[in-house]
């Protein structure tokens, strides 16, 4: 054979190895798709950064499917069956609601909660180290904190025997809340005046009541519909100097008195973590629901001064953050 030949040969024979290389470099990547479900209206930026710094790119190996329900509840479920239907490979929820609504419209799809609430009781997971089926993520674990809440008001305001709680009759998690602030409160000699609110409209009920029978602090139960109505929460008791504690710090950064809870902030990275876990192959019944790891109180003095009440040191000492 000469030597014209077998480089001919040669040729060929190589030219048929790199094709398939070529070919499967020229594959394209595969982009996943992560629906995002919420009762507010938009996707937090945390949570954008923590899914780039686990190397997802937007556009590039991923797209987010955003669904929000702009603060109006009953759209959740619609909204669900839309991601649903789009196909995405694992749905974020955002409140409990969002995770109910998640979960009744599949049962296949993998359901990231991001800062649900008591997720055994209501039935969205068997339990928090086995979750079971399609749904996994974190807890705020609201319904155990209630009675340090409730424990720090009353330090706080030592006279203090009786307390308006304000939360969302309308939701079963809500009210399994309300529940145990009443457990609490029995605990520490607090009468409860409770008031359930389920529209917007209830608020001007509510403290209508509480200025005929006038309590000596507030407790907020924080969801999707007292947080959008927070401006008037807080305007009601700094108008009748009444302390407050509340769930959320975001009530505190806008003038509340006192809350003690997690952080969202800390929950992002963490739902980011599951969606990469996921992504990766893993089922989320085998993935343990996560509880915050750390808790913050934080105290706004200048609010307290305004009440004209005097916050103990063996309450500020243990505050994480003092708003002067």
């Amino acid at each position: 054979m000469s030597c014209r030949m077998v480089t001919i040969i040669l040729t060929l024979a190589l030219g048929m190895l790199v094709v398939p290389f070529r070919a499967a470099a020229q594959q394209p990547r595969k982009v996943y798709r992560i629906g995002y479900l919420t009762a507010g209206s938009g996707v937090e930026e945390v949570f954008r950064q923590a899914l780039r710094q686990l190397g997802y790119v937007e556009g590039q190996n991923i797209v987010i499917e955003g669904r929000f329900a702009e603060r109006k509840l009953e759209r959740l479920p619609d909204l669900a069956a839309e991601l649903v239907r789009l196909k995405v490979d694992v749905i974020v929820t955002i409140t409990t609601p969002g995770a109910q609504a998640a979960k009744n419209a599949t049962a296949t799809i993998p359901v990231v909660m991001a800062g649900s609430a008591d997720p055994v009781e209501l039935g969205l997971v068997a339990s928090l180290a086995r979750p079971g089926e399609n749904i996994s993520g974190i807890t705020d674990q609201a319904i155990e904190l209630i009675p340090k809440r409730l424990e720090l008001l009353k330090e706080s305001v030592p006279k203090a025997s009786r307390v308006a709680v304000v939360w969302n009759s309308a939701d079963r998690a809500m009210t399994l809340r309300y529940r145990q602030v009443e457990a609490a409160a029995q605990a520490l000699g607090v009468r409860v005046q409770p008031f359930g609110v389920r529209d917007p409209s209830d608020f001007d009920g509510a403290f209508s009541a509480m200025n005929r029978e006038r309590p000596d602090a507030i407790f907020i139960i924080s969801d999707a519909l007292t947080n959008i109505h927070r401006k008037r929460v807080l305007d009601f008791a700094a108008t009748n100097r009444l302390p407050a504690m509340y769930e959320d710090n975001r009530y505190v950064n806008d003038g509340g008195l006192m809350s003690y809870g997690p952080s969202f902030s800390d929950m992002w990275p963490r739902a980011a973590y599951y969606v990469d876990k996921i992504l990766k192959g893993a089922r989320p019944g085998d993935l343990p629901v996560e509880q915050p790891t750390r808790y913050y109180l934080i105290i706004n003095l200048k609010t307290a001064k305004a009440l004209g009440l005097r916050i103990p040191q063996s309450v500020l000492i243990r505050a994480d953050q003092v708003i002067q």
